[in-house]
């Protein structure tokens, strides 16, 4: 079976090389279709994609967004730097900001609030009725005795003091919501910032943030991010000439992974798919394994010439017969661990998961095949393209790992790698699901954005915002006194938790009313006792039931209870959901009852929930994925146990760094960690064949490690490294994400390769897995003499002293 296998990949390898002209023409011209295609792809932030559609939580989100605000709100603040807001040419500009903002692209006319709008009243008795009046509209006061009476009415107003001015009355608040099915963030984010900036000055301050904001943000990074991927490949270009000191070493991964990536973006354009920002580090990730690959090809193809293969098509069918197995394991590895993200419920998630995954399958076509078939033109050259020799180095480094995986510190090693695999695997039960960080983990904390963020929570209730509806049996029930009180209840439990900064809710303003219907004595400051009295004062307050509308729906079926947040970490939002859950689950209401939750917070605590519930599950699942692969590829289930170990050290690893750092697991970064399962195994996979190949030869299995090391080790030594050195300069994004995901990929790449040259020979020294040294080789493992060990050391010496 294993001959037949062998003789098919020869007879592809031998037609591949053959026909080499065929194969690149048809490649080059599929390459520049889907370059026609990949041109056009459009980067952008579609909203719908980053929620889960079928969640409870969005679903009540879609139904109350027009009537209660929806997840995409903007808060803008106004603060002056001497004195208070009560100044003609400071109410000016809050007037202004407010009409301007109508006219933003979008945006929902009827959620436009602050002291300047129609929708901020004051509540007041007359001789005849209950009177509700604009605070501040249309006009802004000018004399002394005017502003005097604003003043007044917004410190009476409960529903005003705090909310939309600050209690120390030097900032005032403007909110706005959006239609989402009509929001761009493109469009918003430019016309908010440059509204907004240009009521900057004489002694003004404006902050602004919310999530049409923060992903204009992110696209306004693009340009940053894109400088940013290009300096890292020309980084990564000066890195590959200096290691491999030819141009074929330097060239030909760089193309291999250019393709793969035009390859990728064409098919993500016919598919009809975007590309969002915050997943070009998962582009570079995919990219440096098709350079990975390619570099592997190269090595060996310069290994067979050394060895006196005596023509370059010869030495480029050697190579990639002996390592196309490896090669397509690694792909068929990544690919499939890629694709279990599909299972996460979320548009995005599932898009990056096949777009991954089709970007890791084209590796297998422009590296393993497309490398060989190039390299096979490459004329012999005794010559380097420069003088520069790391050569030396690189050979001291391999023959220190020849020394400790064939010597007695192999153990030291494995007792370490369990240490650290336990030790890194308790520590990463610490990491979050859901931002950890006050503010947005895609910036940084001294980013302009969460600079603005931390003052509006400094200054008002919190910037964003969870409601929960109550809904009624029937129209009418909002009504019910036993409801209003149900309200009330809810309000002073949740108000208990200390990142909640405030709440507000029909319940907040009938007590109002019926305190001024009661010539203002504060004995009445309640709900009506019935609900034919609640009734009256709710016709009192909002006869035609218009300017309510954030407070209830006109049936009176539906009213909100909305919550302000200071932050939306992960802790925060689940500690909230379950106090909320408990209030509801202890407190059975009558006429009705509680829905789960709209806002901001509602929708990411919505997509915690899915990520919190799908973690487990997609990295289960990718490693099953994997033990699969490995068993198939080697028809033995020990080796995809034997696999697992250089994955499991690196993901835990990886996952405390995330816990320690404060890098939680988001929309953003789960699909990184699934792709870091099959990146964890990558480099073992080629170490492993070269010593089962070196084993056909002879029977030595120091010697076959010793001699993996110096070939397909040499070729992970120059990837890990030129690639770990590439991916710091991500560092220097401006967006904390990107810098983050690109020391986690340094991190992936360094643990990979450190496995692959110390642990996975160190494994197969130790323990002669039957599947790597056969089955004759195995059994003689406990009939290993000291003599014969004192001679296997001699011959380690010598190797480590091999000039």
């Amino acid at each position: 079976m294993k001959d037949k296998v062998f003789s098919k990949l020869a007879f592809f390898v031998d037609a591949c090389i053959q026909r080499r002209v065929s194969v690149t023409v048809a490649f080059t011209i599929a390459t520049l279709i889907m370059a026609f295609f990949a041109v056009q792809i459009k980067v952008k932030t579609v909203f719908d994609d980053l929620l889960p559609q079928n969640h409870p939580y969005v679903q009540v989100n879609k139904q109350f967004r027009q009537d209660f605000g929806g997840s995409n709100m903007v808060s803008i603040k106004l603060e002056i730097d001497k004195g208070d807001i009560f100044q003609t040419p400071v109410l000016e500009k809050i007037k202004k900001l407010t009409n301007d903002l109508a006219l933003v692209d979008g945006v929902n006319p009827f959620q436009i609030l602050s002291l300047a709008s129609s929708k901020l009243k004051e509540i007041k008795a007359t001789t005849d009725s209950i009177e509700t009046k604009p605070v501040m509209f249309p006009n802004v006061p000018h004399t002394a005795a005017e502003m005097e009476v604003l003043k007044s009415k917004v410190l009476n107003s409960p529903l005003i003091y705090g909310s939309y001015v600050s209690p120390d009355l030097k900032a005032a608040l403007i909110t706005v919501d959006f239609y989402e099915n009509a929001i761009d963030y493109n469009k918003i984010f430019p016309q908010i910032m440059t509204l907004a900036d240009s009521f900057v000055g004489d002694g003004v301050r404006v902050s602004v943030v919310g999530e049409p904001i923060l992903f204009g943000w992110v696209n306004h990074y693009v340009p940053e991010t894109i400088r940013i991927f290009l300096t890292t490949l020309a980084c990564l270009l000066a890195l590959l000439f200096l290691t491999a000191r030819t141009w074929r070493g330097t060239l030909l991964p760089l193309l291999a992974g250019l393709t793969s990536s035009v390859w990728a973006l064409g098919a993500a354009q016919l598919i009809g798919f975007n590309l969002d920002p915050l997943v070009i580090v998962i582009a570079f990730l995919i990219t440096a394994r098709s350079i990975s690959h390619s570099v592997q090809l190269v090595t060996r193809f310069g290994d067979e010439l050394a060895a006196g293969v005596p023509s370059t098509k010869a030495a480029a069918s050697s190579a990639m017969l002996q390592l196309f197995k490896p090669g397509m394991l690694g792909v068929i590895a990544d690919a499939g661990c890629m694709i279990v993200v599909v299972l996460t419920p979320i548009p995005l998630m599932q898009k990056i998961a096949l777009i991954g995954t089709i970007w890791v399958l084209t590796i297998s076509i422009c590296a393993c095949v497309m490398t060989p078939v190039l390299l096979s033109w490459v004329n012999i050259s005794n010559g380097y393209a420069h003088p520069i020799n790391i050569s030396k180095l690189l050979e001291r480094v391999l023959s220190f790992c020849i020394y400790v995986t064939t010597s007695g510190w192999r153990y030291v090693v494995l007792v370490g790698a369990a240490v650290i695999f336990i030790g890194s695997g308790l520590y990463a039960f610490n990491l979050q699901v859901g931002d950890a960080d006050a503010g947005s983990p895609i910036l940084w904390q001294d980013s302009r954005y969460n600079r603005d963020a931390a003052d509006i929570n400094r200054q008002f209730q919190g910037a964003d915002r969870m409601y929960v509806v109550f809904s009624g049996e029937k129209p009418g029930d909002v009504k019910e006194p036993a409801v209003l009180a149900s309200m009330s209840s809810m309000q002073r439990f949740m108000g208990a938790q200390p990142q909640i900064g405030g709440s507000l809710s029909v319940a907040d303003v009938l007590p109002i009313v019926n305190q001024v219907l009661r010539e203002d004595n504060p004995r009445y400051r309640r709900s009506g006792k019935t609900a034919t009295e609640n009734a009256e004062l709710f016709y009192m307050w909002a006869p035609d039931s218009g300017d309510a509308a954030r407070f209830m729906t006109p049936q009176l079926q539906f009213a909100p209870v909305t919550f302000f947040f200071k932050d939306h970490r992960g802790d925060t939002i689940r500690t909230a959901i379950s106090r909320l859950k408990n209030f509801i689950a202890d407190n059975p209401v009558e006429h009705g009852k509680y829905v789960l939750a709209g806002g901001l917070v509602g929708i990411t605590a919505a997509v915690n929930e899915v990520i919190f519930s799908g973690q487990i599950e997609s990295i289960a699942f990718a490693l099953l994925v994997l033990v699969i692969c490995c068993t198939v590829a080697y028809r033995s289930t020990r080796a995809g146990i034997f696999f697992l170990v250089p994955v499991l050290i690196s993901n835990t690893i990886t996952f405390s760094v995330m816990a320690w750092h404060g890098i939680g697991m988001t929309l953003s970064t789960l699909p990184v960690a699934a792709l870091g399962i099959g990146l964890g195994v990558d480099y073992a996979f080629y170490v492993v064949d070269a010593i089962r190949e070196e084993l056909h030869h002879h029977d030595d299995l120091k010697a076959a490690i010793a001699r993996a090391l110096r070939t397909a080790g040499k070729g992970v030594l120059i990837t890990s490294l030129t690639l770990t050195t590439s991916v710091v300069l991500w560092f220097a994004s401006s967006l904390r994400f990107q810098a983050e995901m690109g020391i986690l990929m340094a991190i992936w790449l360094f643990i990979s390769a450190f496995s692959a040259l110390f642990i996975v020979p160190a494994m197969v020294y130790v323990f002669r897995p039957e599947f790597v040294v056969g089955k004759r080789k195995a059994d003689a493992k406990a009939n290993a003499s000291d003599s014969r060990s004192a001679l296997e050391s001699q011959v380690v010496t010598a190797i480590v002293n091999t000039p």
